[in-house]
């Protein structure tokens, strides 16, 4: 089945336009701050015709009546207009702003191009009651149709380590 563009999307951010839709998933937090952890993940990524993606994340730890979120984010997805020297032609610059309601927001930079997207970020703002995350590195891909993610952390004390991993199906509708 071919690809179609969302209607009405900005052609500024058709390099990100595979994101677009309701994702759900299953992953696995695995850190010595933390401990390891299942967790469902749901994912909203949509538009309203700007030249950004609205992201909203949600993780949920637990079964049934013990269920919780663990996490939550909001942010905007946006493809830059500065070209980094030596950029390959069929890849882009990304930028992706993110609120974390846990009282951190974070500034990541990266590239995008064939279906997969990477960024980092070492600008992270937080409150005084933040957990303290210092840097990050993400990467989204898009596998046979699936979303799939990974996140590196430092944080905690400890250094750049992994964190969490998902895999993520279009939701219908």
């Amino acid at each position: 089945m071919p690809f179609e563009f969302p209607e009405g999307l900005s052609p500024e951010v058709y390099p990100l336009a595979w994101l677009v839709g309701r994702w759900s998933g299953t992953g696995e937090i695995n850190h010595p701050a933390t401990g390891e952890r299942a967790f469902v993940n749901d994912v909203v990524v949509d538009h309203d015709g700007g030249p950004y993606l609205r992201f909203q994340s949600t993780i949920t730890v637990g079964e049934g009546d013990d269920a919780t979120v663990w996490s939550t984010e909001t942010g905007y997805w946006r493809i830059s207009s500065d070209r980094p020297v030596g950029l390959p032609e069929d890849h882009h610059a990304v930028e992706l702003l993110l609120a974390d309601a846990s009282g951190r927001l974070s500034l990541f930079l990266g590239t995008t191009g064939k279906g997969q997207i990477h960024l980092a970020t070492d600008f992270v703002a937080r409150t005084a009651t933040a957990s303290d995350v210092t840097a990050a590195k993400r990467m989204f891909g898009n596998v046979d149709g699936r979303l799939l993610w990974a996140e590196d952390l430092a944080a905690f004390g400890e250094p750049m380590r992994s964190y969490a991993a998902a895999q993520l199906d279009r939701v219908a509708g």
